[in-house]
């Protein structure tokens, strides 16, 4: 005989409200339960790994993806729910690239060598372009963005770059490659300017944590669409 679950039995369980349950099932990412004579919801071993796997993929992977996902289970269509779960992984592997090459970057603050030519004192936006190996108008950009702050010759009002502008053009370069770095790029930057290293290596090995405890989120969200799956005999 199937056991039904009271709203509260689940809510107790996943530390929510039921209000919440409702509010999950109008998004439409689990079937609609059936009603008792008295209108109450009959909730089976079926909800509860919808809801389960809702809440735990929840911090992982966000509300828009992880309804996507249950909305491609119910459809038993359990490959596009997992390829929609790998593009997020590997978003997060992309931005942990990105981390590890900046702290890289800030033990070991080396500029790049060009043939025939000598690293200066101060140098102009093709100069500084061509060391760092961007382009000028990406070094005007960063400037609007307040990321930069380059002197201005007094004769011509042209741009001058020194090596500690270089550095810093180095690493906007390595941490433009994730939009995940963008609140912690001017953090990062200002700290250059300031002449803290540590502070600045702080704030990466910060982000670099907030990705690891990001991925075992996911992981522990993947473990419950498995469940599910299993509970749904799709796999």
């Amino acid at each position: 005989m199937e056991r039904y679950y009271k709203p509260s039995e689940i809510a107790r369980e996943l530390n929510i409200s039921t209000s919440a349950l409702r509010h999950y099932e109008s998004w439409g990412v689990l079937p609609v339960p059936d009603r008792a004579p008295n209108g109450y919801r009959l909730y089976t071993h079926v909800h509860l790994a919808y809801f389960r796997c809702l809440r735990a993929m929840f911090p992982g992977f966000g509300v828009e993806v992880t309804c996507d996902v249950l909305r491609s289970i119910q459809l038993a269509d359990i490959d596009t729910a997992f390829w929609l779960v790998n593009r997020l992984q590997a978003e997060l592997h992309q931005k942990k690239k990105a981390a590890d090459q900046t702290l890289e970057l800030l033990q070991n603050l080396e500029l790049p060598s060009i043939p025939h030519q000598k690293l200066k004192s101060r140098m102009t936006i093709g100069e500084a372009a061509a060391f760092a190996g961007v382009t000028a108008s990406a070094i005007r950009h960063w400037e609007k963005e307040d990321l930069l702050h380059s002197e201005r010759d007094p004769e011509n009002g042209y741009r001058l770059f020194s090596p500690s502008d270089l550095r810093k053009i180095l690493l906007i370069r390595t941490l433009r490659s994730t939009i995940y770095f963008l609140k912690s790029m001017k953090g990062i930057v200002q700290a250059l300017d300031h002449h803290n290293m540590e502070q600045a290596k702080k704030l990466t090995e910060d982000a670099i944590s907030t990705i690891h405890e990001r991925i075992r989120q996911q992981f522990l969200g993947v473990h419950q669409l498995i469940e599910l799956c299993n509970e749904l005999e799709l796999m």
